[in-house]
């Protein structure tokens, strides 16, 4: 069963379904509905029909590079059968489906984040800065902190050498200075 693509629209269609129109120098246009035909014979442009997939990829809407809509292309190469080769092929085209569905959610979630207002990184980005600004008073009291322990580290160091040296000397060890 070979499922063809409509000419207009690019939806699949079925054996036995749609509209089948052979121009004069022999081009075959196939239709899935009267509409697509009725809008081909007034002559109107797919990728400026809203609701075609021709102006969803021209517009920025589905994914129009992409190597799993390589596979989609048609082949008619005939090839021996072979169960082996048929089960690895039937596997394949889920896994690729598979692949194909986990991408276009990907490219759905980025499309709608740039609607939304931009990179989700950036905005990610935007919210840390604005809470790093309203929390200005907290950094400058960690950073006191900072500078006080340093303070501390000296003065400890210091005591350390005092003491031994008054330990040299013979002297009593006192706690005060």
């Amino acid at each position: 069963m070979r499922v063809e693509h409509c000419y207009f629209c690019s939806a699949p269609s079925y054996p036995g379904r749609g509209i089948v129109f052979v121009r004069n120098d022999s081009k075959v246009f196939r239709f899935c509905k009267s509409k697509c035909h009725k809008n081909f014979k007034m002559k109107r442009n797919p990728r400026k029909v809203r609701w075609t997939k021709a102006f969803r990829k021209a517009a920025g809407k589905e994914m129009t590079v992409d190597a799993t809509l390589e596979f989609e292309k048609r082949r008619n190469v005939p090839v021996r059968y072979d169960r082996d080769l048929v089960t690895a092929t039937l596997s394949a085209m889920q896994r690729i489906q598979e692949i194909k569905a986990r991408r276009e959610r990907a490219f759905y979630r980025a499309r709608m984040s740039k609607a939304a207002g931009g990179n989700v990184k950036e905005k990610a980005k935007q919210v840390d800065r604005l809470a790093v600004h309203r929390h200005q008073h907290l950094r400058k009291a960690i950073q006191a902190d900072a500078a006080k322990d340093e303070r501390q580290k000296v003065k400890v160091a210091a005591r350390k050498s005092a003491l031994v040296s008054a330990g040299d000397q013979g002297m009593s060890m006192d706690m005060q200075e």
